[in-house]
């Protein structure tokens, strides 16, 4: 690593390898490669005279050994990227170097390129969405039963269960996975076009022969991998494609920077934690402390990746006519950045969702502390079942409600609201009786903990059967 100049984080700190090798110079220039083989390759087999199976062969034996220098010194002489390359191209495939990009625009290799990577990108993405989803699911089933308090407005609320509460986190990525499948059928090839989308100058390559320009098509899409071709473009393939894809990966950066900030709260209650390494330091300072470092971490990855969207809102909004230059240098930076940041973002919801630690005493204490409150319906409606007036009751009840919580609040005491009741001569209980009023703390849940695994086997299990070949095989392991 060259440290005297600027290094992109998001490469040497929080991606896969796998994710930065389709965005590298040496995946995107010999792809650039391999839509020339198949476009030489397709033109011989519909007959084109012009290009021989020899010169077909000469291209496909030198995809791979680009001279960089001299690309990049044909580049600062012409100013143009691709032309540059199929110079270098031609240096060696002498016999071919007449026939490479005949009939096509820059944007052939460009766009089809561009389309293969976000491909294969999606496939990634889509493997390590799923494996949170497994990951949460086991986490689910393991608390399903257990109860903890709920929060509205971050106020303690009525009970739930650690399970069900995770369950919403699942709902979320399986909306995002349904939209990145609903993705995968729209990225089609943009296929051989020509200059403006029209294919001029293939149909004047075959002689006006309409239906073997639009095989050529079919074929070149088919040799790189697609199923589908774009039915019409202009000179690039639709940039509304890359406005979906930015809001469809800026979904997952919502969805996990939602799940990071609630581990973040639960951190600070001491009710669960993300893993925390044995030889992890909090702080530089303070030596106790145990800093939520993989959510915080995630939610600043998130923000960013969250606010890419309208880069690709205005490009795609700013393509005067059949297309236009100013999509260029921002999509060389976004598209790789929004993959990336994607890529970063899962790979720590996998790794933190392996291994979380749940608190079961702490999540009581907050239970019993909050639970009094919480339970003086119930305990309203026993008092009427031994002859109380209601009214009279609530009237008691909510005297002592109100001044059990000052106290919490201003005297820093426990919360002594049962204690009080207990003493009070118009509640018909001891305490005994009142504290086991709230002892089951499932009472309070509802059906969190049967919604829980009902939503389990009937979304979530079948789901990830669906999926079954992605589960596994995620190196979620920090590089820092």
């Amino acid at each position: 690593m060259d440290r005297t100049v600027y290094q992109e984080p998001l490469v040497s700190r929080y991606t896969s390898l796998e994710m930065q090798e389709l965005f590298s110079e040496q995946f995107k220039f010999t792809h650039w490669r391999r839509c020339w083989v198949a476009l030489a390759e397709a033109q011989h087999e519909l007959g084109l005279k012009l290009v021989t199976r020899e010169m077909v062969e000469e291209l496909r034996a030198h995809i791979d050994d680009i001279d960089y220098e001299v690309a990049a010194q044909k580049e600062k002489e012409i100013r143009h990227d691709v032309m540059a390359h199929v110079y270098a191209y031609g240096l060696c495939c002498p016999k071919a170097e007449p026939i490479i990009h005949l009939g096509a625009t820059s944007q052939f290799v460009v766009c089809n390129t561009d389309l293969l990577i976000q491909k294969r990108a999606l496939a990634l993405i889509k493997k390590a969405l799923v494996n949170v989803i497994a990951n949460l699911a086991a986490f689910c089933a393991k608390h399903a039963g257990l109860a903890t308090l709920g929060f509205t407005h971050y106020q303690p609320a009525q009970p739930t269960t650690v399970g069900k509460r995770n369950t919403l986190y699942i709902q979320d990525l399986i909306m995002d996975l349904e939209y990145i499948e609903h993705l995968e059928q729209q990225v089609k090839a943009r296929g051989a076009k020509g200059t403006v989308g029209t294919q001029a100058t293939f149909i004047e390559l075959f002689e006006g022969d309409h239906e073997k320009v639009r095989e050529l098509d079919r074929r070149v899409a088919a040799k790189l991998g697609f199923d589908q071709v774009f039915a019409v473009t202009g000179q690039t393939y639709p940039r509304k494609l890359d406005m979906k894809t930015a809001e469809t990966l800026a979904g997952i950066a919502e969805s996990a920077h939602k799940f990071a900030v609630d581990l973040r709260l639960l951190s600070n209650l001491k009710m669960q934690e993300e893993p925390f390494a044995k030889k992890q330091v909090g702080s530089s300072a303070m030596a106790y402390k145990r800093n939520p470092m993989r959510s915080e971490r995630m939610t600043g990855l998130a923000r960013k990746l969250m606010g890419l969207p309208a880069n690709f809102s205005a490009t795609a909004a700013n393509q005067w006519f059949e297309r236009t230059l100013d999509d260029s240098a921002i999509r060389r930076m976004d598209m790789a950045q929004a993959f990336l940041l994607a890529d970063a973002i899962l790979r720590l919801y996998v790794n933190i969702t392996s291994d979380m630690v749940v608190y079961p005493n702490q999540i009581g204490k907050y239970l019993r502390t909050e639970l009094p409150f919480m339970a003086t319906e119930k305990i309203l409606m026993a008092c009427v079942e031994r002859g109380k007036s209601r009214q009279e009751m609530h009237e008691v009840i909510r005297d002592h409600s109100v001044a059990a919580g000052l106290a919490v609040k201003e005297d820093g005491v426990d919360n002594d609201l049962l204690t009080r009741l207990a003493q009070d001569a118009r509640i018909p209980f001891a305490l005994e009786e009142l504290n086991a009023m709230i002892t089951d703390y499932t009472a309070f849940t509802g059906r969190a903990e049967e919604q829980t695994h009902e939503y389990l086997r009937e979304v979530v299990t079948p789901l990830l059967g669906r999926h079954r070949d992605l589960i596994g095989g995620v190196d979620a392991s920090l590089k820092v």
